[in-house]
C-alpha cells in the first residue's frame, strides 16, 4: 500500500516553443475552418438541391455532419489552450472529449461501410435501388450506425472512469491509460478487441462491395457505361477522404 494524491486535473503537454504554438494555432485553425466550411457546404448543398435528394446523398450528409463533429470535439480545445496558454483540462471533461471522439471516429467506419453498400445496390442492383434503398431504410442504417459505435465504445469506456491517476498527470505522447496507477490490462484488452472487431466488419463490408462493383462494371458493354460507374465510385471516394 502507498500514500498517493488522486489526480483530479490533466496537463496539456502542448510545446513550450512561442513560434511552434504560432504556427500549429495557424494550421489548426486553417484547418477547422476549411473543414467546417467545406462540409457545411455539401450539408447544405444536399439540403437544398432536389436533385441530390438520393441514397447516396444523404449518406454524404451524415457523413459531412459526423466530420463537423469530430474536429469540433477536439481542435477548438487545442486552439483555446495556445491561444490562452491555460492547459488544464479536468478528468470528467478529458474523458468525455475521448469518448465522443472515439464514438465520432468509429461511425464514420460504419458508415463507411454503409456507403459502400450503396454503391454495391446502386450498380449492381439499378433496378431494385430505390425501391430497396428508401428514406426509411437510409435512416435505419444511420441510426444503426450510431448504434453500433455506441455498443463498441461503452464497454472500455464504462471502465476508463473507475482509473485512478496518482504518478502523472500530463497528458503528451503518450496514452491516457499509460499514465494510470490503476491496473489497466483489462481495458486495454478490451480497447483492442473492439478495435480489431470494428476494422475487420467495416474493412470487410467496403472491400466485398467494391469487389462486386467492380466485377459488375467490368460487365458493362459499352465504355461510357464503365467511365460513368467508376467516376460515380471515385467521385464517392473522393468526398469520403
Amino acid at each position: 500500500m502507498r500514500n498517493h494524491t488522486t489526480v483530479t486535473l490533466f496537463i496539456l503537454g502542448l510545446t513550450d516553443d512561442p513560434q511552434l504554438q504560432i504556427l500549429l494555432f495557424i494550421f489548426l485553425f486553417i484547418t477547422y475552418i476549411l473543414s467546417i466550411t467545406g462540409n457545411l457546404t455539401i450539408i447544405t448543398l444536399t439540403l437544398v438541391d432536389p436533385h441530390l435528394k438520393t441514397p447516396m446523398y444523404f449518406f454524404i450528409q451524415n457523413f459531412s455532419f459526423l466530420e463537423i463533429l469530430f474536429t469540433t470535439t477536439c481542435i477548438p480545445r487545442f486552439l483555446y489552450n495556445i491561444s490562452t496558454g491555460d492547459r488544464l483540462i479536468t478528468y470528467k471533461a478529458c474523458f468525455i472529449q475521448l469518448f465522443l471522439t472515439n464514438l465520432f471516429g468509429v461511425t464514420e467506419f460504419f458508415l463507411l461501410a454503409t456507403m459502400s453498400y450503396d454503391r454495391y445496390m446502386a450498380i449492381c442492383k439499378p433496378l431494385h435501388y430505390v425501391m430497396i434503398l428508401s428514406n426509411k431504410l437510409c435512416r435505419t442504417m444511420v441510426i444503426c450506425c450510431w448504434m453500433a459505435a455506441l455498443m463498441t465504445n461503452l464497454p472500455p469506456f464504462s471502465l476508463d472512469f473507475r482509473l485512478e491517476f496518482c504518478d502523472s498527470n500530463i497528458i503528451d505522447h503518450l496514452p491516457v491509460m499509460k499514465i494510470s496507477c490503476s491496473d489497466t490490462w483489462l481495458i486495454e484488452q478490451m480497447v483492442i478487441a473492439c478495435s480489431i472487431l470494428i476494422f475487420i466488419i467495416t474493412l470487410f463490408c467496403v472491400v466485398l462491395s467494391y469487389i462486386y462493383i467492380i466485377k459488375t462494371i467490368l460487365k458493362f458493354p459499352s465504355l461510357q457505361q464503365r467511365k460513368k460507374a467508376f467516376s460515380t465510385c471515385s467521385f464517392h471516394m473522393i468526398v469520403r477522404l
